[in-house]
């Protein structure tokens, strides 16, 4: 039964007469104040916010049972794909008992060593490991930490075989991708330029590339490529196993196409490589990869891409004539399938060089096996079940020693397998278990289904629907949260989620929609979602609601909604389009406000995929679902769902100042009793966290949920 409820005392927020004319239009801005941390308005405002979740939290009834659950869930540990280099293997792993995964490595002699764990860094849990890449010879290895969630993180260099850091740090380091070259001796990097050298509102951006040489001062390093290109252009090397020849991979912010070039060092040099053209201002994408030298085929280089493939295909081509003409398909694409990935297996026991590829068909991964000589499809390789195949170290699904060999390492889940590593052994076609999650769990009963919905405008849209199953051939409505993402070819995938399985546990339902904007069905279904089509995502979503309620699976009065960043922005603009669809929403670290997003974080990496102020036309698309501008007027008499926004204080993605302002918006014009609550959270960013702070996030989001929804959490008692 739902909970009745009184309407909360909200904090005062001044309401500016604010309105600005933006191409003819005028654009109202009542709580810009709130863009301000450090208004003394605002530091007030937001701690009265603080008050009011506090004193909400100790209404949820159910709070302690779910925050018990999901750490025993989570004492599941976790561990990584195996990394080989040279005689040497490196991977993480989080025990029980653990807040972070530690960086490990085995030596030659079978030795297990720590390498770096972070909370011996810092015993407060905000430094994380962001990034590491051991060099080819696997003697040192580049690793990056950030504090407080910001993702601004150092680059340092370590001896593998001691410890010992060796250089470092080089600052200006976010999400750089690093390239060692042979021999250990330098790798190409990029990092932002100095503060000094660029605008205060764009220090985020102004990105180069760089050769660095250990134990060089940075400051030094041979600059290779950007100079005069888009302030929001990331950069990526791909050197070849011998390192004759490098690729230079560029990309604007999230724009769906890549430009590269190619170097020959036989014949310039490592510090000043003559680059060549391979595609560049097409709208595809394309990844390189060189053949090794001592391979069956040392003359190729493979190239994935979407180019006249949305659903991607893998292609050869002759190294020294890459041209578009010259690309042959490998592997063509399939109608129905997303090739994700693939490895080389052409090790000398082998008698028949491979490919191993990930493919996901409407989400669901497969791998295959084939001939590397003709593409031919030889096998499929069993999976433990209908589940993901997960990205590892930059996006990688599939890890295999640099030399070749006949073996490869990838992670697999699903909703009730904990992440666990799995070796493919070619010479005997079988699929072993290398490693599991390191803590054993109690998995509670889950039924797992898939099941299809017509969009508003009839296009079929999946989703996994998932309950503890006791009600097998009955479709009794339960409290029900509905989750999607929807953007940045990101796809919704089954994976091992504590939330998920405690919510199942205590009774209710989670399902996830597979909605348009992400990659389920390859690039046009991304397409689809984005820009002037970004409206279907929303009507994807609505459409998943309506279809619950009318399969009886929920009500409206028992359907939550949850969504976190570009997912935030998917829920803050379900809930101000059709707030009586929607009983509770959960709305965290989201864009809000569409009009000022480019403004703040790293906005304008993404007007590729929204579109930008700038432009007219892409503001009116912007305007048109910009939560926080269609929030309805206070003499509306609508009365907005129950709704939490969390937000992270070391956020430098998104913002914190888009949930502000949405929920003074909200709280000033709801004329229902259902809360509005904003919990701020220090210490922490928009991704890697601490478990326990993870346990606390979620804790909360499920508690609210249970308690506006009407679920009873007895269940989880012990």
């Amino acid at each position: 039964m739902l909970r009745s409820m009184t309407r909360p005392e909200y904090p005062g927020a001044e309401r500016l007469d604010l309105t600005e004319e933006i191409h003819g239009h005028p654009v109202a801005d009542p709580y810009r104040w709130l863009e301000d941390p450090a208004d003394p308005r605002t530091v007030a405002w937001a701690k009265a916010q603080e008050q009011l979740v506090d004193a909400a939290r100790e209404t949820w009834s159910g709070h302690g049972r779910i925050r018990a659950r999901l750490a025993k869930l989570l004492a599941s540990g976790s561990v990584s794909a195996p990394v080989w280099r040279g005689d040497r293997v490196f991977f993480t792993r989080r025990a029980a008992d653990q807040e972070h995964a530690v960086l490990l490595t085995v030596d030659p002699d079978g030795t297990e060593r720590v390498l770096l764990d972070p909370m011996a860094l810092d015993p407060a849990g905000t430094t994380t490991l962001d990034h590491w890449v051991p060099s080819k010879e696997g003697d040192l290895l580049t690793y990056e930490i950030s504090v407080g969630g910001t993702e601004e993180a150092d680059l340092y260099v370590m001896e593998a075989a001691t410890g010992r850091t060796v250089d470092g740090p080089i600052d200006r380091i976010r999400a750089t991708m690093i390239s060692w070259l042979p021999g250990g001796e330098a790798f190409y990097y990029a990092r932002r330029l100095a503060p000094e050298l660029v605008p205060a509102d764009e220090t985020h951006y102004h990105r180069r590339l760089y050769l660095h040489r250990i134990g060089t001062d940075p400051d030094t390093d041979v600059l290779i490529f950007g100079e005069g290109r888009s302030m929001t252009d990331y950069y990526h090397v791909i050197v070849a196993p011998d390192g004759r020849r490098i690729a230079v991979d560029v990309s604007t912010g999230t724009k769906a196409c890549n430009n590269v070039w190619v170097a020959d060092l036989t014949t310039s040099t490592a510090d000043a490589p003559v680059l060549v053209p391979v595609q560049v201002d097409v709208d595809a994408q394309a990844w390189l990869r060189f053949a090794a030298a001592d391979g069956p085929f040392p003359d190729r280089v493979y190239i994935h891409t979407d180019r006249d493939a949305p659903r991607r295909r893998l292609c050869i081509a002759p190294a020294d004539d890459l041209a578009y003409e010259n690309w042959r398909d490998l592997i063509s694409e399939d109608p129905q399938a997303v090739l994700e990935d693939y490895a080389i297996l052409d090790g000398p026991q082998l008698e028949q060089p491979l490919v191993f590829a990930v493919w996901t068909r409407h989400a669901i991964a497969e791998v295959t096996v084939h001939d590397l000589a003709t593409g031919k499809k030889l096998r499929d390789v069993s999976l433990p079940g209908l589940g993901t195949v997960h990205a590892g170290q930059y996006d990688r699904r599939i890890n295999v020693r640099p030399e070749g060999g006949h073996e490869a390492w990838f992670i697999y889940s699903d909703f009730v397998t904990p992440a666990q590593i799995c070796r493919y052994d070619a010479r005997s076609e079988e699929t072993s278990l290398w490693a599991a999650s390191p803590g054993a769990v109690e998995v509670p009963p889950v039924r797992v289904r898939q099941l299809s919905y017509l969009s508003k405008d009839g296009t079929e849209v999946r989703m996994f629907v998932l309950d503890d199953g006791s009600d097998a051939g009955a479709t009794r409505p339960r409290p029900t949260i509905l989750y999607g993402y929807g953007g940045f070819t990101l796809s919704a995938t089954p994976g091992f989620d504590s939330a998920i399985l405690t919510w199942v546990q205590a009774g209710g339902r989670y399902v996830i929609a597979n909605l348009r904007g992400g990659s389920e069905e390859g690039e046009e279904w991304h397409r689809a979602g984005m820009m002037a089509k970004k409206q279907n995502v929303f009507d994807d979503f609505h459409a998943a609601a309506d279809f619950l309620v009318a399969e009886g699976l929920t009500t409206p009065e028992q359907l939550g909604i949850y969504g976190g960043s570009n997912g935030g922005l998917l829920v803050g603009t379900a809930l101000t389009q059709h707030p009586e669809k929607y009983s509770a929403v959960v709305c965290s670290a989201p864009l809000l406000d569409m009009i000022r997003y480019e403004r703040n974080g790293l906005g304008e990496l993404w007007n590729e995929e929204f579109g930008t102020v700038a432009d007219p036309e892409q503001f009116g698309w912007l305007l048109a679902y910009s939560p926080y501008h269609n929030v309805r007027d206070a003499s509306s008499g609508t009365d907005y769902p129950a709704t939490l926004f969390t937000v992270f204080e070391g956020d430098s993605r998104v913002d914190p100042l888009h949930a502000r302002k949405l929920a003074a918006a909200l709280q000033h014009a709801t004329s229902g009793d259902r809360p509005i609550l904003l919990r701020n959270e220090t210490g922490v960013g928009h991704v890697a966290r601490a478990v326990s702070r993870t346990v606390g996030v979620v804790a909360d989001r499920l508690a609210f949920l249970a308690d506006s929804l009407g679920l009873g959490t007895e269940s989880l008692a012990e």
